[in-house]
């Protein structure tokens, strides 16, 4: 296998996996606010933000096995699975080590999320709010394209459209799916206690 294929494969897998990362946790808000549009079902979101997560999950696989194959770095699944136990650009793969982590904690948790129970799966959900800008700083340290206009043009656009979303999210209250439901419960109460 071509070392030049598998230097190319880490860094497009790795530029795919930072856009496919972003999407999720854009959709996870856009989840949490319950935010749909006329015509697209809430289920559509939850659905898509699945999806785009188990695509994610594809290309973050692709993205580490490639780099760990690639005979260049000589890093061994170790560097990949232990933070900081690297020899090549030890504090950034220990990042992106961290940011695997947390993910793999993010996927078998929504994988078992039924025996786990949804309290305990949110709290663990939340892990994303970490692993997503721990991940986009490991591809500022260890990529090698960090300097050139189309990554710093991606980047830009990634971590701008997740910044927007997180600010929404934390300036707007979610929609309660059962506030209908809740007012029309109370009001025919109220009619039966009328005279």
């Amino acid at each position: 296998m071509s070392y030049t294929f598998l230097w190319y494969a880490t860094r497009g897998a790795g530029a795919v996996s930072m856009v496919l990362l972003s999407g999720v946790v854009i959709l996870g808000i856009l989840s949490a606010l319950r935010v749909q549009a006329t015509g697209w079902p809430r289920f559509l979101t939850t659905g898509l933000h699945r999806n785009v997560a188990l695509t994610a999950v594809v290309f973050l696989a692709l993205h580490i096995v490639t780099a760990v194959v690639d005979p260049y770095t000589h890093l061994g699944f170790g560097a990949a699975l232990v933070p900081f136990s690297s020899y090549y650009r030890t504090f950034w793969l220990g990042l992106g080590a961290v940011a695997l982590e947390l993910m793999v904690a993010i996927v078998i948790t929504s994988l078992v999320r039924g025996f786990v129970g949804h309290r305990a799966w949110r709290l663990i959900h939340w892990l994303a709010y970490a692993c997503w800008p721990v991940a986009i700083i490991h591809g500022f340290g260890t990529g090698t394209d960090v300097w050139s206009v189309w990554f710093l043009a991606l980047a830009a656009i990634c971590i701008g459209a997740v910044g927007v979303a997180t600010v929404v999210r934390l300036t707007t209250q979610p929609v309660d799916p059962l506030a209908g439901a809740k007012v029309a419960f109370r009001s025919s109460v109220d009619r039966r206690q009328l005279p």
